[in-house]
């Protein structure tokens, strides 16, 4: 039914789409069918239609318990960020990271073939890229990509690596499949990754991998440097046991958050 009050120009269809999209809250990341139908209001043939479109353009994922949210909703606004609350777990442990390395320190999340920027605490640097929340990357030449990708199952691997990239960004290092498997192999083995002026001319960085209580990887967490000011060997011996410290931290905080209980509010 139309919503009262709405006026001649009103196009209902965007606004059930929005609904949709804001179901999706703390406490309740992953949703079914049923779920999604009871939270907006909407037929359950409606809200399908709704979300295999919004999976089409990619600002939801369909999965085996339900469907999420994907980072590309952080195009459109903060709805993602919010919906996870990993900024607000990892903001005071970046914070920390920054003043103890005197670097800039990011979260991103894997998106496809991509890695989305989810959260950061920057220093004013002169470097080839600018990074802010929402920015987005190929996700195999980076350090925050490399954690997650060596995370996965080769099926879902070479699924993942097959979507094509929209950061609109080509990265210097374009590994061959068998350069790709070795490189991801060392940084599973090590629980690290390090991108050495792979993506551009200037930057090296080292991440860790973020998990939930599970133990799954949802994210990756690195410091990022000028490779003209910091040597690898510096990023390695001073800056990573400090990462990866950092990791941890966030990581537990992440898995303590989704332990606690989530009270409702009633409708006043």
């Amino acid at each position: 039914m139309p919503r009262d009050g709405a006026g001649p120009d009103f196009i209902e269809a965007l606004a059930r789409g929005l609904d949709v999209i804001t179901a999706f809250k703390a406490g309740r990341p992953v949703m079914t069918l049923a779920e999604v139908a009871a939270a907006t209001g909407l037929a359950r043939p409606t809200a399908r239609r709704i979300l295999l479109t919004l999976t089409e353009l990619g600002y939801v994922r369909a999965g085996e318990r339900g469907f999420t949210l994907t980072p590309r909703v952080l195009d459109l606004g903060v709805a993602y960020v919010d919906a996870l609350g990993l900024w607000d777990v990892a903001r005071p442990h970046l914070e920390r990271l920054v003043e103890r390395t005197g670097e800039s320190c990011s979260v991103a999340q894997l998106d496809g073939s991509d890695i989305v920027y989810v959260a950061r605490v920057a220093v004013p640097k002169i470097v080839s890229l600018t990074v802010q929340i929402g920015t987005r990357f190929p996700a195999l030449p980076t350090s925050l990509g490399k954690v997650q990708l060596a995370a996965l199952a080769p099926d879902e691997l070479e699924r993942v690596l097959a979507e094509p990239t929209r950061s609109g960004l080509v990265a210097r290092w374009r590994p061959d499949r068998e350069e790709r498997d070795a490189a991801l192999r060392e940084v599973r083995a090590r629980g690290w990754a390090l991108t050495d002026e792979q993506l551009a001319p200037g930057i090296r960085s080292v991440a860790a991998p973020l998990r939930d209580g599970e133990g799954r990887v949802i994210a990756g967490v690195n410091v990022n440097c000028h490779a003209a000011e910091t040597s690898v060997a510096h990023l390695l011996e001073h800056h990573l046991p400090l990462l990866l410290q950092a990791a941890g931290d966030i990581s537990a905080d992440f898995a303590s958050r989704e332990r606690l209980p989530r009270v409702t509010a009633p409708a006043s």
